[in-house]
């Protein structure tokens, strides 16, 4: 459907580019790239860049871009992503580091071997073996809360990942509104170029003042004014999407989408129901859940740990029997250090843990109530554009064309009606765009698409 045309299909409530901005298969995408370890395989079709490349390639960056291919590229190549992967896997490191037994100790002694005296009992050697064996379950506590600081750092990434998404997304929808911007400003070029045709012929036949000329020549720069800046706002934007994935020289030419398309917008009692689906509510939880499992682990450091050795002692070699059996074991007392200050600052912990959930909770909701109400907002100007105004000004713009041409309308009449149709055409792409946005900001935050397989 042509912007162009600025036609839309009776009944049509809302509009949305259809494969565009489904999240559904963007963050499938993502998911797929971050199980198969994205930070260490590559995309099929992308070359990464060495360190002495000169150039960095990115084949897969098509001439026709889409928004599938923008994602990927992304994912794969920006940095800041990278740096989340890294800190998982560096958390991942600590959960194995966690979960380890404590080395054994082994122990030399050697009494009295600067002593003169020839009792062959006066000096002896022994070697000790020492082995600290956690009690209270203090290991299997100690690798659960290093396990759930993991998981709290896979949330941080899929949030951040889902962030890049958005960011791709309306990035790429920019481009691809520039680009049908671009459109516009040259119709509108056209248009003007024909205004000052027809002026010229006016005037030559003695049937209208210079005057009308040299208005319609001003018209028409200022439509080559317009084309100009859609033209830069264009370049700008392309290169924006490009840099995304650290590239500084876009080598597509265009972006492939749709703007206007169906969608059913649910209630949004329903849509705040999925936003415990959000990295950043599930963050919230895997945090508090850390918190309880290192209140966990403080309470099993109360318990004494133990330690046990086992050796050998060797005496004098004028002794019979000079070898003997080490055995010993300590534990230390819970007289004084009970552990009772980490646990005050564990529980502490806790309920702060409870506190950030409710407040990230409260949060989602406010931005969910604020995105949901400026879609219906933005649906109804959509539909007003479509319906009432954008025919209106069409028609009018057409018959004072037409009575121009005849005679019937003065100069003023006609550049006054081709205005109005360019500034309501300029506006209807701007809803479109705005829409597409809150579409993206909804479906960001319940981390999914609004429709659903019902």
């Amino acid at each position: 459907m042509s912007l162009i045309e600025l036609k839309a299909a009776p009944g049509l409530k809302i509009y949305r580019p259809g494969a565009m901005f489904c999240l559904l298969l963007t963050l499938s995408a993502a998911a797929d790239l971050y199980a198969e370890n994205m930070a260490k395989q590559g995309i099929e079709g992308i070359m990464l860049p060495q360190s002495n490349d000169v150039v960095e390639v990115f084949p897969a960056e098509e001439v026709e871009l889409t928004l599938q291919i923008a994602v990927q590229l992304t994912l794969r190549h920006n940095p800041e992503l990278a740096a989340f992967d890294k800190e998982i896997q560096a958390l991942h490191g600590l959960t194995i580091q966690a979960g380890l037994l404590p080395n054994p100790v082994m122990q030399y002694d050697a009494e009295d071997v600067s002593s003169r005296s020839n009792s062959p009992g006066a000096r002896f050697d022994s070697i000790r073996i020492s082995q600290l064996f956690e009690t209270g379950g203090k290991r299997s506590a100690r690798t659960r809360a290093a396990a759930l600081g993991q998981e709290s750092a896979e949330q941080d990434y899929a949030a951040r990942r889902l962030d890049l998404i958005a960011r791709v997304a309306n990035v790429f929808l920019d481009v691809l509104a520039g680009q049908e911007r671009l459109k516009l400003a040259l119709v509108g070029q056209e248009l003007a170029q024909k205004v000052v045709d027809a002026a010229e012929k006016r005037v030559m036949a003695g049937k209208a003042p210079p005057i009308e000329e040299t208005r319609a020549r001003v018209a028409l720069a200022t439509a080559n004014i317009e084309v100009e800046q859609a033209q830069r706002n264009l370049i700008s934007f392309r290169r924006q999407l490009a840099l995304l994935w650290g590239s500084h020289n876009p080598a597509f030419s265009n972006v492939t989408g749709e703007l206007e398309t169906v969608v059913t917008i649910p209630e949004l009692d329903e849509l705040e129901t999925r936003l415990q689906q959000n990295p950043l509510a599930l963050r919230s939880l895997k945090n508090l859940e850390q918190r309880q499992a290192l209140f966990t682990l403080e309470k099993a450091r109360r318990i004494p740990d133990v330690t046990v050795n086992a050796g050998i002692r060797r005496y004098g070699h004028d002794i019979a029997n000079d070898t003997t059996a080490l055995v010993g074991i300590s534990i230390p007392l819970p007289l004084f250090d009970r552990n009772q200050g980490n646990l005050i600052a564990a529980q502490q912990r806790i309920n702060r843990a409870i506190d950030e959930q409710a407040a990230t909770d409260l949060q989602l909701k406010a931005l969910l109530t604020q995105a949901y109400e400026s879609l219906i907002a933005a649906d109804a100007q959509i539909g007003k554009l479509r319906d009432e105004i954008l025919p209106g000004a069409r028609e009018t713009f057409r018959m004072a064309s037409r009575g121009y041409e005849l005679g019937r309308f003065g100069f003023l009449e006609l550049l006054d009606a081709q205005r109005t149709l360019f500034q309501n055409q300029t506006l209807y792409l701007q809803a479109l765009a705005n829409y597409q946005r809150l579409i993206n900001e909804v479906e960001r935050l319940i981390a999914g698409p609004m429709e659903q397989d019902r």
